[in-house]
């Protein structure tokens, strides 16, 4: 190669930036707000939200982020979407539902190549069950690769359900998906299997599918004494949609309480043979002790 050669190849564009994108283009954030509300989300995840002049994101996030100015009122978001803040900022707030995924993605990335910067809204954090994985798939099979895209991490049902209850979760712990729609129900069966051999901490999302079958798997690992937590709308308070509360019962009784699992919004914690119960003149708490160590040990 001769001294003169051009290292970025003969059709590198003038107008990019040292890393490849164009520097008229906006950022893709797919942004986790944790369970909604104001107090429970990130800094970060609240100013590239206020920000971005493209908010795409579904009607219940959209409510939670209007209630602390994090979006324009729905008084002041005309009918074709557009909301100016009181900061100046206009902003295209796109309500986004489960069946036009794919077309808002592409949408987003139009927006990026327009110089916008979009603010992609994922409830808990985007990379646990949520959007993040979505959004790369469609930039590959779209060749997007002139889009930038930024995760920004949000608090996950797992913590925040972990956090309501006590300290369930200081030992080791994994997360189970209990829905069928793209695994099979007999790979949720091995994962469950295995997560129950091998002593973790279970948490299961999606309960309102299947979650008394995840128990009786579980059952044949574990001890029916174990404990269980049954969470629902961790962090949302009032504000979800069946309202925020925590149960403790035991892994042999956790199957008879269809009552207390109310929907998308409910996880179940499931402890292992560490896992303990301390109550003080407030409430009770679980907690799975860091390897079993004591006080001595800190």
């Amino acid at each position: 190669m001769s001294s003169d050669a051009d290292p970025a190849g003969e059709n590198a564009s003038t107008d990019a930036t040292p890393g490849g994108t164009p520097d008229d283009h906006g950022t893709l954030s797919v942004v986790g707000i944790g369970p909604g509300l104001p107090t429970h989300m990130t800094r970060r995840a609240k100013e590239v939200i206020e920000s971005a002049e493209v908010v795409i994101a579904s009607s219940l996030y959209q409510k939670f982020l209007r209630a602390d100015g994090t979006l324009a009122p729905k008084a002041e978001t005309g009918e074709d979407g557009i909301a100016v803040r009181d900061d100046g900022v206009e902003q295209e707030i796109v309500r986004s539902t489960m069946g036009r995924q794919i077309e808002l993605a592409r949408a987003a990335f139009d927006h990026v190549r327009e110089g916008k910067d979009v603010a992609h809204v994922s409830g808990g954090d985007p990379s646990v069950y949520g959007k993040s994985d979505l959004i790369f798939k469609m930039a590959a099979e779209e060749n997007a690769t002139d889009v930038p895209i930024e995760i920004v991490p949000g608090l996950t049902a797992a913590l925040g359900g972990s956090a309501n209850v006590g300290a369930p979760l200081c030992n080791d712990f994994c997360t189970i998906s209990l829905s069928d729609k793209w695994r099979g129900w007999d790979e949720i069966e091995e994962k469950l299997r295995a997560a129950a051999i091998s002593g973790f901490v279970i948490v299961l999302y999606n309960c309102w599918r299947n979650y008394e079958r995840a128990v009786d798997i579980v059952r044949e690992e574990r001890t029916d004494d174990a404990f269980v937590a049954i969470v629902n709308d961790a962090g949302r308070e009032a504000a979800g949609r069946n309202g925020e509360s925590q149960f403790i019962t035991t892994l042999g009784e956790a199957g008879e309480h269809d009552d207390k699992v109310s929907g998308m919004g409910t996880s179940l914690i499931v402890g292992n043979h560490e896992t303990e119960t301390w109550s003080n003149d407030d409430r009770t708490y679980l907690v799975t002790p860091r390897g079993g160590r004591d006080v001595d040990d800190f």
